[in-house]
């Protein structure tokens, strides 16, 4: 059950200024899970609130993520280089590392249905666009809403390779997934989010010493 949860927190792991265009800063998201099992949602409850700091550039971003049950996961996307680099290091597994291009292959995308709607929704001050996507991870189907503005121009590993069909960056969603025969529900939430220099060697893609590759990591 643990492995699970540990898992599931590494897939769906990354304001004051009304729709003000910015490209370079950092912000906070809010992650929590919850379930209507009440043994998994006793588990899910354990893990808390889990908070996520992320660096932003023009098409390169920086995300970590630290918690007690997962340990701590990083993402980096450098925009110039077209790559990502995924680092896990989690107690069960130990560090592992995956390095990718963010250029999705054309089978990965069929994968994935994505309905743009008319609905929106303000977040932060901005005016956000709803999208209903279906996708499938390892077997299991995800279902995603996501509010997304244009106003932000952010690398995020969960649109990463659908920008032909996501426009802009979630500053909402909501994953619905089936794990043991329980509905998991996961938000993501924005909290805050500011303009501020952000240094390039934030993007650097060496991998660190002592991490093993992997031939993958949940969430690639």
């Amino acid at each position: 059950m643990k492995k699970i949860i540990v898992l599931l927190a590494f897939v769906l792991t990354s304001v004051t200024f009304a729709q003000e265009k910015i490209t370079e800063g950092v912000l906070t998201q809010s992650q929590t899970m919850s379930s209507a099992n009440e043994e998994m949602n006793a588990q899910l409850a354990m893990m808390g609130e889990m908070v996520t700091t992320t660096y932003f550039k023009g098409g390169s971003s920086y995300s970590k993520m630290t918690s007690p049950m997962m340990g701590e996961s990083i993402s980096i996307i450098n925009g110039a280089k077209k790559e990502m680099l995924m680092l896990l290091d989690n107690p069960m597994t130990g560090k592992k590392y995956v390095k990718k291009s963010t250029e999705d292959s054309k089978e990965a995308k069929e994968d994935v249905i994505v309905e743009k709607t008319n609905e929106t929704k303000k977040f932060l001050g901005y005016d956000c666009v709803k999208y209903n996507v279906v996708m499938k991870k390892d077997g299991q189907e995800v279902k995603m809403t996501m509010y997304t503005t244009d106003k932000l121009n952010i690398a995020n590993k969960k649109v990463v390779g659908l920008s032909d069909k996501i426009n802009g960056f979630p500053l909402y969603s909501e994953f619905s997934v089936n794990q043991m025969g329980a509905e998991i529900i996961i938000k993501i939430e924005v909290k805050s989010i500011k303009a501020e220099k952000v240094d390039d060697a934030k993007f650097d893609l060496t991998i660190p010493e002592g991490y093993e590759k992997a031939d993958n990591l949940p969430g690639m």
